[in-house]
């Protein structure tokens, strides 16, 4: 008998208390609410507007899988530090909060170094739409070498320097300072030849170095591919297309399929007439008529689709 009303008193205590946290939670809404003014909704657009873009910008890396996992550790932590039965453990967590908070900085270190250098380039993109890392001539020679190397499967690795200069990539290579034809290309790129392995970076209508090493991509998108045929060449493209505003234009040497990296994304098996009206594009040259510039602004839409990314 008393252990029955024990257990009823008990149940009730939980009842009361769950009431009282529900009419609390209430009350706090309502003292929000009440105090909204316009100017906090603007507060909390420009807060709603900064997440947004810090999201956008490490989509598809490694940082937004550190997000989601630190998102959730920090909702358990605060529902347990939250129940006074575990004094211990709350004082744990606010002990090593201020750890956490240094920690987090050196976590995230890579994919902050891209935002920041994201955001520094944000201020170039006026100047941009009037500058070009080659000539229609050179587009040509690059996209006639893609598709003779395509049709040899003959792996390469181009690179179009933009805005950002790409120095200390050139010196890791051998300079060059030739100029753009088909048949340099060609040379450069066959199998076993001293210059094959590594990248070739171009600008304007010159051949700056060749057999250059790049930084390879972090981002995680190419061990997303349920595809296993995209290599080194493929990883280097899209990682110096994550630290520049470099294109990179990579040639898969199992395959002989064509891919265009620009800004850490990739667009892959294309043809030939379509590699070049993309290089027209980005390079912002003028396709030949209204109609393949539509069409060019339907393919660069892809390049922000994860489905074309991952395909």
């Amino acid at each position: 008998m008393d252990q029955a009303l024990a257990r009823r008193s008990g149940i009730e205590t939980g009842v009361t208390r769950v009431n009282d946290l529900f009419a609390n939670f209430v009350d706090n809404i309502l003292f929000v609410l009440q105090r909204i003014t316009w100017l906090s909704v603007i507060d909390l657009l420009l807060v709603t507007a900064i997440f947004f873009i810090v999201l956008k910008l490490i989509q598809d890396t490694q940082g937004i899988i550190l997000i989601r996992g630190a998102i959730f550790l920090i909702v358990i932590v605060a529902m347990l530090s939250s129940l006074e039965v575990l004094p211990a453990f709350s004082w744990m967590v606010r002990n090593t909060l201020p750890a956490l908070l240094i920690a987090i900085p050196v976590i995230f270190a890579p994919e902050i170094r891209r935002t920041l250098e994201r955001l520094g380039r944000a201020g170039t993109l006026i100047s941009s739409s009037q500058t070009s890392s080659g000539t229609p001539q050179v587009i040509k020679s690059v996209v006639r070498a893609c598709a003779r190397l395509s049709e040899r499967k003959h792996g390469a690795l181009i690179v179009f320097q933009r805005l950002d200069r790409l120095d200390e990539y050139i010196e890791s290579g051998v300079q060059l300072n030739a100029k753009v034809s088909p048949e340099l290309l060609l040379q450069i790129f066959y199998p076993n030849t001293p210059l094959h392995d590594g990248a070739v970076i171009v600008s304007n209508d010159t051949i700056l170095a060749a057999a250059c090493v790049l930084p390879l991509s972090s981002s995680g998108v190419l061990t997303e591919s349920p595809e296993r045929q995209m290599g080194l060449r493929h990883r280097a493209g899209l990682g110096i297309s994550e630290v520049s505003d470099a294109i990179a234009i990579v040639v898969s040497e199992e395959t002989g399929s064509i891919s265009i990296v620009d800004n850490g994304r990739m667009i892959r098996r294309i043809d030939p007439n379509r590699l070049e009206l993309i290089l027209k594009a980005l390079l912002h040259f003028p396709a030949d008529d209204k109609r393949l510039s539509i069409l060019v602004k339907k393919i660069l839409g892809f390049v922000q689709s994860k489905g074309e990314t991952h395909q």
